[in-house]
């Protein structure tokens, strides 16, 4: 079980980490709620939780929690830069259906 993250996606984290002077990495969660029922959540880490679960891809640590692992399980974060937008995208393979935003998701 992992999640991974491109190298846009680990140049961007090791970026605002660099930025805010400080944190252990990312940390990559789900909640209900949303239009297609599971939201994403992502945050900095600044001090590990009990029994979180940790990841290195591309020299950034990734935190998740257990129960939003069984819904991320072989997630790629990735960053992306359309236009003048820009922010991270999920390539979920447990996703069967995602809203328009593409900030929530349906398995």
């Amino acid at each position: 079980m992992a999640i991974t993250m491109t190298e846009a996606a680990a140049r961007h984290v090791k970026n605002q980490l660099k930025k805010r002077g400080r944190g252990l990495g990312i940390r990559v969660g789900v909640r209900t709620s949303g239009c297609s029922g599971m939201a994403y959540v992502l945050e900095f880490v600044d001090e590990t939780v009990k029994d979180e679960l940790s990841f290195k891809s591309q020299g950034v640590n990734i935190y998740s929690d257990q129960k939003s692992l069984v819904y991320l399980d072989g997630t790629e974060l990735d960053f992306v830069r359309e236009g003048l937008n820009e922010g991270f995208q999920f390539n979920n393979p447990n996703a069967s259906s995602e809203c328009g935003c593409g900030e929530s998701f349906n398995v």
